[in-house]
């Protein structure tokens, strides 16, 4: 079999290291042309030379993600290498874990423009020219803080999900023009997570468990439009849903009744996975337009 990313350009950022330097190194190793970005301009170049040691073809670079202008050089810099940009992996984060009474609004301002607006100054830079060529793959890192929920990381978790957000969209907008978007939520051992687990734990969570899956979304043959939870080997898919809930005619409309049948509000029992958000507005529609008939029923 030839590698599933034979003749692909890839960017990937914060790739010095932990993560970015595992999912790096496996996109060459799948057949990838890879610029790796890191602001450690010293192990953005080790990995890429890690990668020529091996017989694949690398670019370093150390542009800031919250810098625009750096992010548009590091791209045309892939552009004049190699002509084109296939994939973008936005890996590039920060952490600035404090209880939300304890934080800092600077620091709190700090995470998110790392970790959204990077992802946007990154994915602004390639997207014309995805369009353009027909083809892109669009990964964001997300996590289970900003999916689920973790205490102590209000700006992290903020951040995360704003990310989730950005892809569903620009999913939407991309399937046009062969651009498909997915979000990645890993759980590895990595500088920003060392103190967190057993030594036990931690070598289940090598870097090296999650990468396929992010291959697996950087191929010709990814989905759209999903979040893929990896770790220690496992891979399964996060899905924002939508419960059945209840419709309340006129007359009954009040917060006491909602609270009265908040246990049938939140009854997970044939939810539902809206494509876009107008679904929303479809499904109460819909409710409201047989309330009537409902009414009129025996």
């Amino acid at each position: 079999m030839d590698p599933l990313l034979t003749g692909r350009v890839a960017i990937i950022t914060g790739a010095g290291r932990g993560l970015g330097r595992s999912h790096a190194l496996a996109l060459a190793r799948s057949g990838a042309r890879v610029l790796i970005n890191d602001l450690d301009a010293a192990a953005a170049a080790e990995v890429r030379r890690e990668i020529e040691s091996s017989g694949g073809e690398a670019l370093s670079n150390g542009a800031n993600v919250q810098r625009s202008v750096e992010v548009e050089a590091m791209v045309a810099q892939a552009l004049q290498r190699w002509g084109q940009v296939d994939i973008l992996v936005n890996n590039a984060g920060i952490l600035r874990d404090r209880t939300f009474a304890k934080l800092d609004l600077e620091d709190f301002r700090l995470v998110l423009d790392v970790h959204v607006m990077g992802s946007v100054n990154c994915t602004r830079a390639v997207w014309l020219h995805m369009k353009e060529r027909g083809y892109g793959r669009v990964i964001f890192t997300t996590s289970s803080s900003g999916l689920f929920g973790n205490f102590g990381q209000s700006a992290y978790s903020a951040a995360k999900m704003a990310l989730v957000g950005l892809m569903q969209t620009l999913a939407l907008e991309g399937q046009r023009y062969g651009i498909h978007v997915n979000c990645i939520a890993p759980s590895a051992a990595t500088a920003m997570t060392h103190d967190l687990w057993t030594p036990e734990d931690l070598a289940a969570l090598s870097p090296e468990r999650v990468s396929p899956a992010v291959v697996a979304l950087a191929s010709d043959a990814a989905p759209t439009k999903c979040v893929v939870l990896a770790g220690a080997g496992s891979f399964k898919v996060s899905n924002v849903t939508m419960t059945q809930g209840i419709q309340l005619p006129d007359a009954q409309l009040s917060p006491e009744a909602v609270l009265a049948q908040w246990a049938q509000i939140q009854d997970r029992s044939g939810e539902l996975v809206p494509a876009t958000g107008f679904e929303q507005y479809r499904f109460e529609v819909a409710g409201a337009a047989n309330e009537p008939e409902k009414r009129r029923s025996p």
